[in-house]
């Protein structure tokens, strides 16, 4: 049956698709086969997470060889909701991509456009449902490589140094990461991730695992952007063109912290090394510094993409908060911020995009008298503004509800009254884009952007608001995946 077959086609489908549209040659008919196979791949993504709620992990044996020896696609109640985050956010960006791409990419390349965005699509995808740590490298490198291209493709001249930023952090993070599979290779003599969470306990060379732990570890904070291995990131998100800024910024970084949530609980959970290092310290000071140098950064930042790029590393780190917690609470609050973070900041760079559609490169000044010129696109980026910020209502509040728990679980008062004094950060920053919105003369005519643009961000939007309200499907993903990570843990 083709349902059998689900786990390989949600990566094969974008995959094969990627050369179709360079075979098209056409931009209208490139973009109609992404739409399609972004649909394809969410219908797919949602009926292997209704699978797997109903039954349980799914293995998928690529030739019918038998893992370990053969590649396993393997989907269970962590990467199952990540399919459906990174499928949703493909379908709701392509609609919004065909206006937004015939104003800032040349109408040459929109064919080659939308061959590097299936490409990415495939890669990430395939990131998060291998069985196999060598294929991890290599999804990975796809979904980068294309990643480059995309943000290059940006009609600023400082999207291509932006794009070689990107190169070289990148290639140093994948070095680092195939490294790390090496040496566990060597030491267990397997690639498959559920057989080395086996074996790995069996390990009594220190050393080597040490290292394994720490190239894996740095190889994956590179690609998730923890500070202070966030460099690449604001020059990659402010100059890409805004249909990458806006795919990128609410999948490729999610999909990095799923690994690392993938080697550091199922792997090295039952690591002898692991149960004796202070990981979990260093990355609660990591995040705390995230937290507040990004956001004060993005404070006095005049590009508007810019902005909400240094805002993405300050809510990266409450994601990696509640990873340091090695609890089930905070590990639920990090793994639906995740979520929640990826519906707000994809819906803040469509409506940036819909800004530099009618204004350019988007800044605070260009921003005067928005709410009376393009009402719909200002509300839009108040409300995904003010769940940045976690205003009850938005999906932000839940996620910072669950931190600031798992912290009192531990009785760490102190470290609850830091996610409230960083949000407040957050107000000053939101609180500019207001003031520049509904309290300033406007700087010029302008009219809305197109309802083609306009509605598919505003699915985001109201996404904000509606998963802020019933928490049920996502907290019950999130706490699912939290559940069983712990129970991964020696």
């Amino acid at each position: 049956m083709l349902t059998d077959h689900l786990p390989a086609l949600q990566v094969v489908v974008p995959l094969m698709a990627a050369p179709l549209c360079v075979l098209l040659r056409r931009g209208w008919a490139a973009w109609l086969l992404a739409f399609a196979v972004s649909l394809a791949t969410l219908a797919i993504a949602i009926a292997l997470l209704l699978q797997v709620q109903a039954t349980g992990t799914i293995s998928y044996l690529l030739g019918s060889w038998a893992a370990p020896w053969g590649i396993e696609y393997r989907v269970d109640a962590v990467n199952a909701p990540l399919l459906v985050l990174v499928t949703a956010i493909a379908a709701v960006v392509v609609p919004f991509a065909r206006a937004s791409v015939a104003a800032e990419i040349p109408a040459a390349q929109h064919y080659l456009f939308w061959a590097t965005w299936l490409l990415c699509l495939a890669g990430l995808l395939g990131v998060a449902i291998t069985g196999d740590a060598f294929n991890v490298f290599v999804f990975l490198e796809i979904a980068s490589l294309s990643t480059y291209v995309l943000i290059g493709l940006g009609r600023d001249r400082r999207a291509l140094m932006a794009a070689y930023q990107y190169l070289i952090m990148g290639t140093i993070g994948a070095t680092f990461i195939v490294i790390g599979v090496g040496l566990l290779y060597l030491m267990t003599g397997t690639l498959n991730i559920a057989d080395l969470a086996v074996r790995i306990g069996d390990v009594r060379q220190v050393r080597p695992e040490l290292a394994a732990l720490a190239f894996l570890t740095v190889g994956i904070s590179l690609k998730l952007a923890l500070f202070p291995l966030h460099l690449w990131l604001p020059n990659a998100y402010a100059y890409a063109p805004s249909v990458a800024t806006a795919f990128l910024a609410a999948t490729a970084t999610k999909v990095a912290v799923y690994l690392l949530l993938r080697f550091g609980f199922t792997v090295f959970g039952q690591s002898h090394v692991f149960a004796n290092l202070p990981m979990g310290k260093m990355l609660l000071v990591l995040s705390i510094a995230a937290m507040f140098v990004a956001s004060t950064v993005a404070i006095f930042q005049s590009d508007i993409k810019r902005m909400f790029a240094y805002s993405s590393v300050a809510q990266i780190g409450y994601i990696t908060l509640g990873i340091s917690m090695l609890s089930v609470t905070g590990l639920t609050g990090g793994i639906v911020h995740l979520f929640n973070h990826g519906l707000a900041k994809g819906a803040i760079f469509m409506l940036l995009g819909c800004v530099a559609l009618r204004t350019g490169q988007p800044s605070i000044e260009r921003l005067a008298g928005l709410g009376r010129r393009m009402p719909l696109t200002a509300a839009g980026l108040v409300i995904a503004g003010l769940s940045l910020i976690g205003v009850p209502g938005t999906v932000g509040f839940v996620s910072k509800w669950y931190l600031v728990l798992a912290a009192l679980e531990r009785g760490w008062w102190w470290l609850a009254m830091l996610v409230l004094l960083s949000s407040l950060l957050a107000v000053i920053y939101v609180w500019r884009v207001v003031e520049a919105c509904y309290f300033r003369e406007p700087a010029g005519e302008w009219k809305e952007a197109p309802l083609s643009m306009v509605i598919p961000a505003w699915l985001l939007v109201a996404a904000c608001v509606y998963f802020g309200l019933d928490t049920t499907v996502t907290v019950g993903a999130a706490s699912d995946a939290a559940r069983a990570l712990m129970g991964a843990v020696q």
